[in-house]
């Protein structure tokens, strides 16, 4: 096919040899399929703000940190130098988050390279070989409607450990590889220590999981495991192996912020030093 603008900077440059076909266009990127040497890809091709329908909403981008002080002060005030800043660090949050959630074992595409706003990584296929399918594509059974519900809710888990939550997930952004559900589309992912809407965040994607594997296998419908998980989280009680029951009985008792707020300073600081580590071992 014709290879698209954005893309012709990879080409040039040798990091894509040719392009494919387009995989799939959304509310704020076009992903293509690629061949680099003798492996196919995926190319994300992020749109520009203007013609995305998905928003930069200060809800996402709370918490996040620039350490340039200029250039925070520009995007405050939201200069065009500013807004190009903006851009690039919402596009950039996205392989951050990559890097990070593979590290910490989350199934996410794995990233090879980000280029002139293109993000390079893995395409995710079917046992057939062929571009894996998004859950929304698929209808379930009752009981591999439990089963992936459990897979995904750890997963979930997973990233929530690793101080991060998707902010966006439902069975739109989840792709059923040969390997099990793999979880993508991460720009707007936030800091679930540092953002005050985190836990909002949280609840929605979990109960975007329920409702929608409850269409096939309702008694999930009744299950609380957002606010359990959360609950768990803030009091420093959750790992990657904690049993989940999906219930939960809303406590009567006055909230001790101070004690809240100990725990939530004690997870980014965790999280903040796990940074410091894979930084000294060279990973992002």
């Amino acid at each position: 096919m014709k290879i698209p603008e954005r893309l012709k900077p990879l080409v040039e440059d040798g990091l894509v040899d040719d392009v494919i076909r387009q995989l799939m266009s959304g509310k704020e990127a076009t992903v293509y399929v690629v061949r680099c040497g003798d492996d196919v890809r995926c190319a994300k091709v992020y749109k520009e703000a203007n013609q995305r329908s998905f928003r930069q909403s200060v809800d996402y981008t709370e918490g996040r940190k620039t350490k340039n002080s200029r250039q925070a002060r520009a995007m405050e005030k939201g200069s065009k130098y500013g807004r190009k800043l903006q851009e690039q660090a919402w596009q950039s949050h996205e392989v951050d988050a990559l890097y990070r959630l593979a590290a910490a074992g989350v199934r996410v595409p794995k990233p090879h390279n980000f280029y002139e706003g293109v993000l390079l990584m893995e395409l995710v296929v079917d046992e057939e070989g062929n571009a894996a399918p998004r859950l929304n594509d698929i209808a379930f059974t009752p009981e591999d409607a439990r089963k992936y519900h459990e897979v995904l809710l750890r997963e979930v888990v997973r990233m929530l450990s690793a101080g991060i939550i998707h902010g966006d997930l439902s069975e739109f952004n989840i792709l059923l590889a040969s390997d099990g559900p793999v979880i993508i589309d991460l720009p707007q992912a936030v800091d679930a220590a540092g953002n005050n809407h985190a836990e909002e965040m949280l609840e929605r994607d979990v109960n975007n999981l329920r409702d929608y594997f409850g269409r096939f296998a309702p008694e999930l419908l009744t299950t609380q495991y957002a606010k359990e998980m959360w609950d768990l989280f803030s009091h420093g009680n959750l790992t990657i192996d904690t049993p989940l029951t999906g219930r939960f009985r809303e406590s009567t008792k006055a909230v001790d912020l101070k004690t809240v707020m100990r725990v939530i300073d004690d997870v980014r600081k965790e999280e903040e030093a796990k940074r410091l580590r894979l930084a000294e071992l060279g990973i992002k």
